[in-house]
Order: C-alpha cells, then sequence, then structure tokens
C-alpha cells in the first residue's frame, strides 16, 4: 500500500459546490491558513478567475491581494488555480497575450500549481496554456482529464490524451477529474490502469465529487491503484455536490493500508472552524447523498436542473420538464458529446427546451450554441450531427456570430483603459463591470481577522448601534458575562 497525500478543495470548489462561491471571504481565508499550512495538505485548491471575480463581486475582496497574503500566511502549502484555455473570468476566448499577462501575475502573487483544463479536451488548447504557464513560472503544472460518460469518452480516449501530455515538460502531474461524480469503483479499475501505463512515471490525482455518493468509494478505489493524491474537502464544505470528507478519507485510507501523513489535531481545527462559521453565517452543511441512476443518462447537475425547471414553470410549461431531461442526452450526442460542465450544461439544457416547447427542433438556436458549432469553443470531441449542422448553419443569426471579430491584442485592449493603471487593475476592469471594481478600490485592503465564535454577538451589538434608544446591555449566558454601555462613538470588529 501507498502513501497517499490529500489535496484540499474547500475554500475554492467545496466554496462553489455548496455556497456558490459566495461563503468565504478574505478574512475567513486568512484567519484559518496558518492552521491549514501545519495540515501537511500536498496543496489546497484555491482560485479560478471566475473564483476571483466572485470575491470582487460579492465582497469586494482585491484577489491579487488575497492571493499575496495567503501565500505568505501558508508558506509551506502550494496554492492551486484552475484555469480553461484562453479564458479569464467571462466565457469569451482572449488573445494569447492578455492570458500570458493573467498568468505572469499570479505566479508573481504567490500561485505556482496551476490545473489546465479545456472543456473540449482540445489538446493544442491544453498545451499551449501548460508553455504559457511555464514560460511564467510555475512550478507545478497539471493536465485535467475531465471524466464523462459517452460513446465517445473510453478508457483509451483518457489514456490516448494522457499519453500526449505527459510527453510535454509543461505537464508534471495528471489528475482525472470527475466534476458530476459519474466515476464508479468499476470503472475506476479500468480506467486508472490504463492511464498508469502512458503516464512515463508521471503523478497522477484523483478528484472524484460526490454529487451521487460514488466520490469516495471511486478515491479510495484509485488510491489502490496507483494515484499519488486524493482530493478531499473538509467541514460542513465536504459531501453533497463537494468532494469526499477529508476526515473519514484519512480514516478509510489507513483501514486500507495506506500511510498518510497528516497532522491530525491541524485538520480536525480546520474542519471545525469550517462549522463553526456556516453556523454563524446561516450557511448549508453538505451532506451524503442519495445514488440516482437517471444522472448517469442526463449528467445534469442540480443547479442547472432547478434553473430548467423554473424556465419552464415561468412559461406555464412545467409538465414538460421530464421531456426536457430526456432531450438533453439526444442533444449532447448531436452536439458530438460535450462534457456536461459549465457552460456546456447550460447551453444543452437551454437548447433541448426550445427542441421540445417548439413545432420543430432547432427552430430556434441560442447564440452560444452557435459559438460552438462553429468552434468558437474548441474542437468538439466527436463530429457534430450533419442534419444539426445545416440547421444551425441556416439561421440568419449564424452569419452575424460568424463575423464576430477575434479577441484583440493586448495593445488593443489596454487603449481602452487609463494608461495609469496598474496590470492588476487592468486585468479585472477588461474582463469586470466597472461598478464592481470601483466599489473593490474604494473599499481599500480586505480585513485579516474573523472570529465565527463571536460573529453572532458582533451582530447584536451592531444592530444595537443602530437603535440609539438602547443605552444599556447586559447579557450572561453560559458562563459568559457581558455588560456594554453605548457612547457617542462606538465601533466594533470581528476580531
Amino acid at each position: 500500500m501507498a502513501d497517499i497525500r490529500l489535496v484540499d478543495v474547500s475554500l475554492r470548489d467545496g466554496n462553489q459546490s455548496l455556497w456558490s462561491a459566495t461563503g468565504l471571504n478574505s478574512a475567513q481565508m486568512l484567519q484559518i491558513a496558518p492552521v491549514i499550512d501545519r495540515i501537511g495538505f500536498k496543496a489546497i485548491d484555491f482560485s479560478s478567475s471566475t473564483h476571483m471575480g466572485m470575491g470582487v463581486r460579492t465582497f469586494a475582496d482585491n484577489p491579487w491581494e488575497r492571493f499575496r497574503e495567503m501565500s505568505k500566511a501558508m508558506p509551506n502549502t502550494p496554492m492551486q488555480f484552475i484555469g480553461t484555455g484562453f479564458r479569464f473570468y467571462s466565457w469569451e476566448t482572449q488573445h494569447p497575450e492578455f492570458m500570458q499577462l493573467a498568468y505572469n501575475l499570479l505566479v508573481e502573487c504567490g500561485v505556482k500549481r496551476y490545473v489546465v483544463l479545456d472543456p473540449m479536451h482540445d489538446e493544442e488548447a491544453l498545451l499551449t496554456s501548460a508553455a504559457q504557464l511555464r514560460k511564467a513560472g510555475a512550478t507545478d503544472i497539471m493536465g485535467a482529464l475531465t471524466f464523462t460518460l459517452s460513446d465517445v469518452h473510453d478508457d483509451a480516449y483518457y489514456a490516448n490524451l494522457t499519453a500526449k501530455l505527459t510527453a510535454s515538460p509543461n505537464f508534471d502531474t495528471i489528475y482525472v477529474k470527475d466534476p458530476s461524480g459519474l466515476l464508479n469503483p468499476q470503472r475506476a479499475a479500468t480506467l486508472i490502469p490504463a492511464l498508469m501505463k502512458v503516464m512515463n512515471g508521471k503523478p497522477l490525482e484523483i478528484h472524484s465529487h460526490t454529487t451521487i455518493g460514488l466520490g469516495a468509494m471511486s478515491s479510495l478505489e484509485a488510491a489502490g491503484l496507483g494515484v499519488e493524491a486524493v482530493h478531499v474537502a473538509c467541514g460542513p464544505l465536504s459531501n453533497g455536490s463537494s468532494l469526499p470528507d477529508a476526515q473519514r478519507m484519512v480514516a478509510n485510507l489507513r483501514e486500507f493500508g495506506h500511510t498518510v501523513d497528516i497532522d491530525e489535531r491541524a485538520l480536525a481545527q480546520y474542519s471545525e472552524y469550517l462549522r463553526q462559521l456556516a453556523r454563524a453565517e446561516g450557511l448549508p452543511f453538505g451532506q451524503p447523498q442519495d445514488f440516482d441512476a437517471a444522472f448517469f443518462r442526463h449528467q445534469v447537475a442540480g443547479g442547472v436542473m432547478s434553473t430548467t425547471r423554473r424556465q419552464l414553470a415561468e412559461l406555464g410549461l412545467e409538465h414538460r420538464f421530464d421531456d426536457v431531461m430526456h432531450e438533453v442526452p439526444r442533444v449532447r450526442a448531436e452536439l458530438g458529446y460535450p462534457i456536461v460542465v459549465t457552460p456546456f450544461a447550460q447551453m444543452l439544457c437551454t437548447q433541448a427546451m426550445y427542441n421540445v416547447i417548439q413545432p420543430e427542433r432547432y427552430q430556434t438556436v441560442p447564440d452560444q450554441v452557435i459559438r460552438y458549432a462553429l468552434g468558437k469553443f474548441g474542437r468538439a470531441t466527436a463530429p457534430i450531427d450533419g442534419n444539426v449542422m445545416d440547421k444551425i448553419m441556416a439561421l440568419p443569426r449564424a452569419k452575424d456570430v460568424q463575423a464576430e471579430l477575434p479577441p484583440k491584442p493586448l495593445s488593443e485592449t489596454r487603449k481602452q483603459f487609463s494608461p495609469h493603471l496598474s496590470d492588476e487593475e487592468f486585468l479585472l476592469r477588461a474582463v469586470m463591470p466597472e461598478d464592481q471594481v470601483d466599489a473593490m478600490i474604494a473599499k481599500g485592503p480586505a480585513r485579516k481577522r474573523y472570529n465565527p465564535w463571536a460573529t453572532p454577538l458582533v451582530r447584536l451589538v451592531d444592530e444595537l448601534a443602530k437603535r440609539p434608544a438602547v443605552e444599556d446591555l447586559h447579557f450572561n449566558k453560559k458562563g459568559l458575562d457581558i455588560s456594554l454601555h453605548a457612547t457617542k462613538e462606538a465601533e466594533t470588529t470581528n476580531d
């Protein structure tokens, strides 16, 4: 049995899966960072361009400052950044010069570990992005094999892609990324050995969500077949549509005879901190999921399903929901089996809905589906059905989308902004609404302290401060005795 490392995904993927990527601000991360650094994680899945944008939009937190502060607080634990080819924040393709600047700044801010993911598994895009990251100074570049089920994505398909990626000196690691939790132990038993044969000695990791209850068992199976690291989440940010619980995974790996070298006391402290934070902020706890066999057919995650159901209800057509879900696999096959992840999950469901509620299939095609058919997201995994392609190209809108100009060179994009902007501010303003970046600049540096145990009391005091009639407060509960007297200038902090 092997020595297995852990990669924690709580702060980015767990937060995104369970708390809509809005549950954690910079202070909440920085408060626990020294504890995380003692645990012994191989890395933490920390951010993406979307995650950066959510921090600006939701908390007015400067993401570049967050990287620098976290890097200082966790000198022994690499921060991992996940990117999707030539896209930064939005799903609009960026010029290579723009992406090179972004990668340069990320490395300068202390991010050294990167996941290169292309939703289309476009080999050329993956290799190009890896080369740019290496040029920027990235020290650990990991190629993502996004797992899905289709007539095309068999073990040979993934092994062929793995061989091409590991032949490049710019890829240090490969990982099986199972964002929908579709990988079962039986498939892992054939897939992992097929990949190991062509890895050229490079390490393999496993990242499997627990959306339908399979992630933990598939990860344990993969550990026994030679993967170096298992991706996990902690406390309330584990289970559900997130990843397996770290503490339970450690116990199970050891039961199977593996060695896991981590500081269990620090891991428990980290998990408890997240539990207290969830309680203080009213955030949900991930729960073990029931098995749902229908998921293998449509592969549509819960959030996208809810949106589709709501859209149908607004049209008075909620009774057609099952018809739409049955149409999704047909549309997916006709479009060359895109992986059912953002933005393709939304595209497939929208197209399926139009096909079901209109007299003729593909009578209406959204712009994003037209862009996909035109190859603006990369090459399709399998050829698009010829009849469907003809219908899409015959639409008047297809000519307008086809005529869209390619991304502007960096020098042209810069001309739209003040020449006095720093590179960091320029990149944010180039892809985000102006008012959101203005709010971030106006706020200034983020706070660095957060105490979830004190949060309810701080909120009580803040509310009382808004009520001038209340001048005195005496609070006594379970040995905590506090007397407060209002003054003209009262200030509270969450330290």
